[in-house]
């Protein structure tokens, strides 16, 4: 089982960057793909999660309307688009399988996490800097 994610880099605040992550090991429809952050010295946060046998995805409120996740099953890969990109934005981000459905519950302005990952990919590093 591997998860893939590249894409990272310097970008300029306003700025946009896509990342990847490809799948490979596990049959990609019977999963969900789910973006992680984490910036130095603040926990992880769940961002975006795509359901592959349904289409179904979400967003956390930190990322809704400026980030979009897309799925192609033919490739066996997730892709985040990044717009108007925000200092508070630079993480390491990490794409994650989890089984079925993300699991995500939506509660109070925030994603619960009802259950964890089964399989992670590394990470990659985005920047958003002037």
């Amino acid at each position: 089982v591997q998860l893939q994610a590249s894409g990272g880099g310097l970008v300029q605040p306003g700025g946009s960057l896509t990342l990847s992550c490809v799948a490979s090991g596990f049959t990609f429809d019977r999963y969900a793909i789910a973006w992680f952050r984490q910036a130095p010295g603040k926990e992880r946060e769940g961002i975006s999660c795509i359901e592959n046998d349904d289409g179904n995805s979400m967003h956390a409120d930190s990322v809704r309307g400026r980030f979009t996740i897309s799925s192609d099953k033919s490739k066996n890969t997730v892709f985040l688009q990044m717009n108007n990109l925000e200092p508070e934005d630079t993480a390491v981000y990490y794409c994650a399988a989890l089984p079925d459905q993300c699991g995500w519950v939506y509660y109070g302005g925030k994603f619960y996490h009802t259950k964890s990952p089964e399989h992670w990919g590394q990470g990659t590093q985005v920047t958003v800097s002037s």
